[in-house]
C-alpha cells in the first residue's frame, strides 16, 4: 500500500499523510493535473469523484462532488494558491452545500500542501492539511477523513501502473 504514515497533530491543527509510489514525480503530478485521472483516485472507491471544473494554476478553482453508493452527492471545492510542477501544489479545500460550490457554512476549510519528491524507487508524496482550528480538524477526523484519504491515495499505484 502506498500510504506509509499518517500523523495527526491536534495542537498544530495538521493532518499529514505520507505515501510512496513506484512512479516518478512527473507521473504522480499528472494524476492531479488531469481531472479524468484525478476522478479515479480523489474519493474512496465507494464514493467516486466527478470534477466539474479543474483549473490547476494559481488563482484557479476546482469543483467536484463525490457520489455515495445510494446516489447521494457530497460537494467540495479547491482554491489553488501555488503550483510548482511537478514538485507539488498548495490549495484550500472546502465543503460545499450544493452544486453552486459555495462554501458550506460551519464546515472547516483545510489549507493543503501536496509535495512530490523523487526517491530511488519513485516518489515520496507528503500531503499536509492544516485547519484553522483544532475543532475543524477534529470534525473531519470524526467524519472519517483518515480512512477516506488513505483508501483514495492507495488507488494511485494501480492508476499509474495502467
Amino acid at each position: 500500500m502506498p500510504v506509509t504514515d499518517v500523523e495527526t497533530d491536534i495542537d498544530n491543527r495538521t493532518l499529514t499523510i505520507t505515501a510512496e509510489f513506484a512512479a516518478p514525480p512527473e507521473r504522480i503530478w499528472q494524476v492531479y493535473a488531469d481531472p479524468r485521472q484525478l476522478e479515479q483516485v480523489w474519493g474512496p472507491p465507494t464514493h467516486p469523484a466527478t470534477f466539474v471544473d479543474h483549473d490547476l494554476r494559481p488563482g484557479g478553482r476546482a469543483h467536484y462532488y463525490m457520489t455515495s453508493p445510494e446516489g447521494e452527492k457530497y460537494y467540495g471545492w479547491w482554491a489553488i494558491v501555488s503550483v510548482d510542477e511537478p514538485k507539488g501544489f498548495t490549495f484550500e479545500d472546502g465543503f460545499a452545500a450544493d452544486d453552486s460550490f459555495e462554501a458550506a457554512p460551519g464546515m472547516p476549510v483545510s489549507h493543503n500542501d501536496y509535495a512530490f519528491e523523487p526517491t530511488g524507487a519513485g516518489t515520496r508524496a507528503v500531503f499536509t492539511s492544516t485547519f484553522d482550528s483544532a475543532e475543524g480538524l477534529q470534525q473531519v477526523l470524526e467524519m472519517g477523513v483518515v480512512e477516506g484519504a488513505t483508501t483514495a491515495i492507495n488507488q494511485i499505484d494501480a492508476l499509474v501502473a495502467s
